[in-house]
């Protein structure tokens, strides 16, 4: 099949950019690296009037450090990431994870920012951002609201996002030196979406130890307390007592059911406190 016809719009600055997706009447989509819209327009899963690039704004690849953290560009691709390409606030936790993302050609074009607003709950970004603390930052025509990238979504491919709103920038909190973490995907091969997605972070410097799973047909479960899944341990073999009874308690909550997926979660976490007590 082949996209519905539609009018294609490339703003220069975020003022620009507003004012195209508050226009009445006209359903606008924001495209970056379109490896996940340009599949939906051709299957017409989405059929918009308007796509609006916004690859060619500056702040949306824009990278600003300071001491407390890093704030990356909408549009700076998994690629960047990757490759060390800026400046990492996670101790490695990010590059890690851009790296497992699909295949190379799709780490070249696909942006963070892209991944966080299209939602899926299988994607990586939206699992492991909350997991770092990170805000979004996010513009529109009536100016500019940070967003905690653990509210940003809703429910598969829903977010807190208005439809005149675009996501400028994630700002990652940086890890103390003390930092360790650990992160698990399963997948049926590599580069297809997860199955199970597991991570761990403890950085007692700032007083974190966090815990999610992800990839769940329904927002991440994050536990901010992961004290509580090891029996209360943080020292360095905390994972060696990890509560399955708890995962699967969470897991019921969000009406996951299914046994193996039950089992594929808890197998990701256990697998993640592990890496993280390895560090």
């Amino acid at each position: 099949m082949k996209p519905k016809a539609f009018y294609y719009e490339r703003p220069a600055s975020l003022e620009e950019a507003g004012t195209l997706l508050s226009e009445q009447g006209v359903f606008s989509k924001v495209v970056a690296g379109s490896q996940s819209l340009g599949p939906m327009l051709n299957l017409r899963l989405a059929q918009p009037d308007l796509l609006i690039d916004v690859t060619g704004i500056p702040e949306m690849t824009l990278v600003e450090a300071d001491r407390e953290s890093v704030n990356i560009g909408a549009c700076i691709t998994h690629a960047n990431i990757e490759d060390g390409r800026i400046e990492d606030p996670s101790r490695g936790l990010l590059a890690k994870v851009a790296g497992g993302i699909a295949y190379r050609a799709v780490r070249n074009r696909g942006t963070i920012g892209g991944s966080l607003a299209h939602a899926d709950p299988a994607a990586d970004w939206i699992s492991v951002l909350p997991l770092l603390d990170a805000e979004l930052v996010v513009c529109s025509p009536r100016g500019t609201r940070i967003i905690a990238a653990g509210d940003l979504m809703v429910s598969s491919f829903t977010t807190t996002l208005d439809p005149d709103e675009l996501i400028q920038s994630v700002r990652v909190p940086k890890l103390s030196s003390l930092a360790r973490w650990g992160f698990c995907k399963f997948c049926q091969k590599a580069g297809e979406f997860a199955h199970a997605i597991g991570a761990v972070l403890h950085d007692p410097e700032r007083e974190v130890f966090r815990a999610v799973i992800g990839a769940i047909e329904s927002p991440p479960i994050m536990i901010a307390d992961a004290a509580k899944l090891f029996s209360g341990k943080s020292d360095a073999d905390f994972a060696t007592e990890i509560d399955e009874e708890m995962i699967r308690s969470l897991l019921s909550d969000q009406n996951i059911t299914d046994i193996y997926l039950r089992k594929l979660s808890f197998v990701a976490l256990k697998r993640a406190a592990l890496e993280a007590c390895a560090t």
